[in-house]
C-alpha cells in the first residue's frame, strides 16, 4: 500500500473513532433518558400527579437522540437505501456511483448543518422558551446541526475509503456486499 494511502488510512480511522464516540454516547443517553423519563411519568400518573415538565424532556431526548443518531445510521447504513438495482451492476459502475452517493450526500448534509446553525441562530434571537421548564427552545435543537454535520463527515469517511480500497464500501465499517448466509 502507497505511503499516503495508511496515513489516509490512519487518519480516517482515528476521525472515525471519535465520532463514533459521539454517536453511541447520543444514543446512549438519548434511549436511558427518553426510558426513565417515560416510567417515571407513568408511575407518578398512576400513584401521585403527573409531572408537569416530563413532556418536554421527553422530546428534548427525541430530538437529541433523533440527531445524534444521525451519522451512526449513516456508519452502520441503517438508512433507507435502494439497492436492487445498485448490487446488480458492474464492479466499476458501483465504485463510480457510490463515490457520487458519498460526495452529494455528505453535501447535503453539511448544507443541512450550516442551515441548521443559521436557523439555531433565528431561534436564539428570539428568545422563545419552553412552557414549563422555561428552557431557551435553542437548546432543544442545538443538537440538529451537530448530527448532520456528523453525518456529512461520515459520508466523507465512506467517500475516503472508497477512493483507499479497492473493494466498494457502503459506509466506513460496511462493504458493499452481501455476506454467505450459511444455515
Amino acid at each position: 500500500m502507497k505511503q499516503w494511502h495508511i496515513k489516509l488510512e490512519k487518519a480516517r480511522s482515528w476521525f472515525s473513532k471519535v465520532v463514533n464516540a459521539f454517536e453511541v454516547t447520543m444514543l446512549i443517553a438519548g434511549t436511558s433518558a427518553l426510558a426513565i423519563l417515560l416510567n417515571v411519568n407513568i408511575v407518578a400518573r398512576q400513584f401521585f400527579r403527573a409531572i408537569y415538565f416530563i413532556d418536554e424532556l421527553t422530546q428534548i431526548s427525541i430530538i437529541w437522540t433523533t440527531f445524534g443518531g444521525l451519522s451512526y445510521a449513516v456508519r452502520k447504513v441503517r438508512h433507507i437505501r435502494m439497492g436492487a438495482i445498485f448490487d446488480i451492476m458492474p464492479h466499476s459502475t458501483k465504485k463510480i456511483l457510490i463515490l457520487l452517493i458519498c460526495a452529494v450526500s455528505a453535501a447535503v448534509m453539511l448544507s443541512m448543518s450550516c442551515l441548521g446553525v443559521f436557523y439555531l441562530i433565528k431561534v436564539a434571537k428570539l428568545e422563545q422558551t419552553t412552557p414549563a421548564l422555561r428552557i431557551p427552545y435553542w437548546l432543544f435543537i442545538s443538537i440538529t446541526p451537530v448530527g448532520f454535520l456528523a453525518a456529512g463527515v461520515r459520508y466523507i469517511l465512506t467517500f475516503i475509503k472508497n477512493i483507499i480500497d479497492r473493494e466498494v464500501w457502503l459506509s466506513s465499517e460496511q462493504k458493499g456486499e452481501y455476506e454467505d448466509i450459511q444455515e
